[in-house]
């Protein structure tokens, strides 16, 4: 909810102009998530579905499975209407007794794009089954998690970071800013010369 409320602030205040620069900013990404989104679809939504969701077997769709970065929530919310995101401050005031993730309705995730570690979910079983049988999608799904880092893995300057530098410089400062917070991604950047000085 910090977070959500967090972005949802700056966004407001900031001139249209500014949010225009930036959704520029996240178009290599999207196009990397409707790549990423089709290779699933076509490959493994039926397994997953049947196997995880509707037997509540997932790991991934868990109530306290998945972590979310900053940069999901400020990319869902520069995608979704003011409706889409009163939806989601709902789901997180809303008591969750359930076994499923407080993002699921019946029709699926309630994010307009769902963070990256849910969509690059895949557990040992479903692997085997799909991509152990089949070499060329297995080198596939390969080449899109290495895509994934050049978004997310701060050896280098990407996207997530640069997300949440942009706020921090603005004056915000939350939980899920991993790439400012968590001792393993700070480690990556000290060993790559990436690390700046704390603001």
């Amino acid at each position: 909810m910090e977070t959500l409320l967090a972005v949802r602030k700056h966004l407001a205040e900031i001139p249209a102009a500014k949010r225009d620069i930036l959704r520029e900013k996240i178009q290599d990404y999207l196009v990397f998530r409707r790549e990423t989104a089709a290779f699933l679809a076509e490959h493994f939504a039926g397994l997953c579905t049947r196997n995880c969701y509707e037997n509540r077997l997932s790991a991934c769709c868990s109530k306290d499975g998945i972590i979310a970065f900053f940069a999901d929530t400020l990319i869902s919310a520069l995608l979704s209407s003011d409706e889409e995101l009163n939806a989601l401050e709902k789901a997180l005031c809303s008591s969750n007794s359930g076994f499923k993730c407080v993002w699921l309705s019946e029709k699926g995730c309630i994010w307009k794009l769902k963070p990256i570690v849910c969509e690059m979910f895949l557990c040992d079983a479903a692997k085997k089954e799909i991509l152990g049988k089949e070499p060329r999608l297995e080198r596939e799904w390969e080449k899109l998690e290495e895509k994934k880092k050049r978004f997310t893995w701060p050896d280098r300057p990407v996207l997530f970071d640069e997300l949440e530098e942009i706020f921090m410089d603005a004056g915000y400062r939350t939980a899920t800013m991993y790439l400012h917070n968590s001792p393993g991604l700070l480690r990556i950047k000290k060993i790559s010369g990436m690390r700046k000085e704390e603001k």
